[in-house]
């Protein structure tokens, strides 16, 4: 099949291709194309850059034009990805037929999704958290959604999207046609293959010949610390779009800002953008405004960037088939590129297991990488596994469970120590239960010095008389002398009030007569005139 036209799709699918410069099938294109017209389910496999895209895209807008009623949905790992997809849907489209489609994706406003929603799209394309969000809030209904699309599933998995894939299912129906494609195969696809598809058509494109020809690859041996200059070096020789992937987020950044203070044009994009910072960056790229990208690893799947020439690998993928990912936004549409790796001490092990997929014929293979993520998550599982399950007693501490036998002895051994405890550690309190309410210092008997603890002997009738009786078992009643005053005095001479006191000079007593207030005059006030 030379041309799309032998596929025997209709006039106005062939109008759309002519406009969007498709005339020759690829070889993916030319397997799965005939497979999904007749209705089977794929199981598809081939590397970024061979048009997988349009490998399903155009049979399902196919067979939507002449089925009204039904729906397709398309899930992707990432936001770019699902852009891209939308906008090849959008071209294919774009020649008459009434088919509707919507872009439900993070980082954006619920509100504009929900407005898509409600024109009744026939076409969903997205990511998988999103999705769910709005089958759960019930914006979306899936009764009719017969063709179902899982693009790039090994990266869906590994970004943790199994459990929102097994939740969307749910609202699909039993009957439906499903294609799943993925650059690689591991055995985690395989098994989800099983659950969803049923009988499918295995379909295998090996990439030795469609991207490693017209790709040159080199490597640096390198350390660490000198990757930076080196990155310098060879931006200086280069001409053309660059794109460097780096480990983390924040790397990406500071990488960016470095290289703007070094004088290269240069932006990031990571996961922390939110999606008008993603949309503005790819656009800006797209036109050629800066040289250089920064990039993790989410612009190593499905970024479409025709004019990007080299790819610099400044921090190695932390698994070897991201390696073939990364270089497959170079080179694309059979137009040729580069790529280089700086290789540290540290990644050597990293390198080998990318030359022997590069290479499995000729290479050797490399030892299992201890220092991986996924090693290390299964060598402390193991670990876990051969230590024996240990208890622990409030007394003992950790023990052994197989040293069961020895409980009744450890038991005996603490009672017996209880009973042969000196009583002197604890001495008890003597006192009579008719004595609560009485003389308290009764109540102690067993303590050795009372005189810690005075007792105040008071009687009760004294409690309204005189506050100096109420004190009596005190050394010395001088501290605190007693008021001796007569009630008939509270409004009379108040020095006969203060009789306790020792000077009563201190305070002498103003004994004024009515008359000698009245005679007293008040100073008069000069005015200044």
């Amino acid at each position: 099949m030379n041309n799309f036209e032998s596929f025997g799709l209709s006039q106005k699918m062939n109008n759309a291709l002519v406009d969007m410069k498709f005339t020759k099938p690829t070889p993916i294109q030319q397997k799965a194309i005939p497979i999904v017209l007749n209705g089977f389910d794929i199981l598809g496999s081939a590397q970024t850059g061979t048009g997988k895209t349009a490998a399903f895209c155009i049979p399902i807008i196919e067979m939507l034009a002449k089925d009204e009623k039904s729906m397709a949905l398309i899930m992707m790992p990432t936001r770019e990805l699902a852009r891209q997809v939308i906008d090849v849907v959008n071209q294919l489209t774009n020649n008459g037929d009434k088919i509707k489609s919507a872009c439900l994706i993070g980082g954006e406003a619920m509100r504009i999704q929900t407005k898509q929603l409600s024109n009744h799209p026939r076409i969903i394309v997205g990511t998988p958290g999103r999705i769910n969000d709005h089958l759960e809030n019930k914006k979306v209904n899936l009764k009719s959604c017969i063709y179902v699309v899982l693009d790039e599933t090994d990266r869906m998995l590994d970004m943790g999207f199994g459990q929102q894939i097994d939740q969307i299912f749910k609202y699909l129906p039993e009957e439906k046609q499903t294609l799943l494609f993925s650059a690689t195969l591991p055995d985690k696809i395989i098994e989800l293959s099983k659950k969803y598809l049923s009988d499918p058509e295995r379909v295998a494109i090996k990439s030795n010949n469609v991207l490693l020809t017209n790709i040159e690859h080199d490597n640096l041996n390198i350390d660490h610390n000198k990757k930076y200059k080196e990155l310098l070096n060879q931006l200086a020789k280069r001409e053309g779009s660059v794109l460097i992937f780096a480990k983390t987020k924040f790397g990406t950044q500071r990488m960016a800002k470095k290289l703007c203070e070094d004088g290269f044009k240069a932006e990031a994009l990571h996961g922390n953008l939110n999606q008008n910072k993603r949309d503005r960056v790819m656009s800006a790229f797209r036109l050629k405004k800066f040289k250089v990208l920064v990039a993790t690893d989410i612009a190593s799947r499905g970024l479409d960037v025709d004019h990007i020439e080299h790819v610099v690998n400044y921090d190695l993928p932390q698994v070897a088939e991201d390696y073939i990912h990364r270089i497959g936004r170079t080179g694309r549409a059979g137009s040729k590129g580069s790529t280089i790796c700086f290789v540290s001490p540290e990644e050597q092990g990293l390198w080998d297991e990318i030359y022997y997929l590069l290479n499995p014929d000729t290479a050797k293979k490399p030892k299992k990488n201890t220092n991986s993520r996924a090693s290390r998550k299964r060598i402390t599982e193991l670990s876990l596994r051969k230590k024996p399950a240990r208890s622990f007693s409030k007394r003992s501490g950790p023990r052994r469970r197989d040293e069961s036998s020895g409980r009744k002895n450890t038991r005996k051994n603490s009672e017996e120590k209880k009973l042969t405890r000196s009583d002197s550690k604890r001495p008890s309190r003597k006192f009579k239960s008719s004595n609560k309410d009485g003389d308290k210092s009764e109540r102690y008997v067993g303590k050795k010095n009372n005189s810690k603890r005075p007792s105040k002997k008071f009687k009760s009738s004294d409690k309204d008389g005189d506050k100096s009786k109420r004190y009596a078992g005190k050394k010395n009643n001088s501290k605190r002398p007693s008021r001796k005053f007569k009630s008939s005095d509270k409004d009379g001479d108040k020095s006969k009030r203060y009789a306790g006191r020792k000077n009563n000079s201190k305070r002498p007593s103003k004994k004024l007569t009515l008359s000698k207030m009245k005679s007293r005059s008040k100073p008069s006030r000069s005015r200044i005139n």
